[in-house]
């Protein structure tokens, strides 16, 4: 590959790399085309995308990015997903493919500036989406309105049992 192209291809992966909200590494030898082609996909369809990357180049392109943490694990095949949206739904599609392919090895991963090693990736695929973890947050934000709401009928529907019971002690000693 000519210099100029490496170049433009750090430069790209760098900013890639700088825009993720979570990079996950992956050792893809051994996998057929047919298995790339369909993690790919299963990826892409989760919000990401996933290439294969030379570890000098990846090197190059991390500096200055939360994926430099990464760079002692930046040996062997490398394969990288990149998620700039949903890094939950990237996580469990990685995590569901390695179960099914055990030649895809996770080898780890950031999150944010958090990193990531199997057992954490795996966590993270056990989560809810993103809308049932807002619906939570809204049903929990939601509760003390609604319980003060239902307080304070209560005690208006108990002062209103007792007024209609005082107009009815009225009207019988009439």
């Amino acid at each position: 590959m000519k210099r100029e192209k490496k170049e433009e291809q750090v430069k790209s992966l760098h900013h890639e790399l700088g825009a993720s909200q979570a990079v996950f590494l992956t050792d893809y030898q051994g996998l057929n085309v047919e298995k790339i082609t369909q993690l790919r996909r299963s990826i892409r369809g989760a919000g990401g995308s996933y290439r294969v990357v030379k570890n000098t180049l990846l090197r190059r392109a991390s500096v200055g990015t939360p994926a430099q943490a990464l760079e002692e694990k930046f040996v062997g095949p490398t394969a990288i997903a990149l998620c700039e949206a949903e890094p939950v739904a990237l996580a469990k599609v990685l995590v569901a493919f390695a179960k099914d392919n055990e030649k895809l090895e996770i080898q780890g991963g950031i999150l944010g500036e958090k990193i990531l090693n199997l057992n954490l990736i795996q966590e993270l695929a056990k989560m809810p989406p993103k809308e049932v973890l807002l619906s939570r947050l809204l049903g929990t934000l939601n509760a003390p309105v609604t319980n003060f709401v239902g307080v304070l009928a209560a005690v208006l529907g108990q002062l209103v049992y007792v007024l209609k019971a005082l107009e009815n002690k009225k009207r019988q000693g009439e």
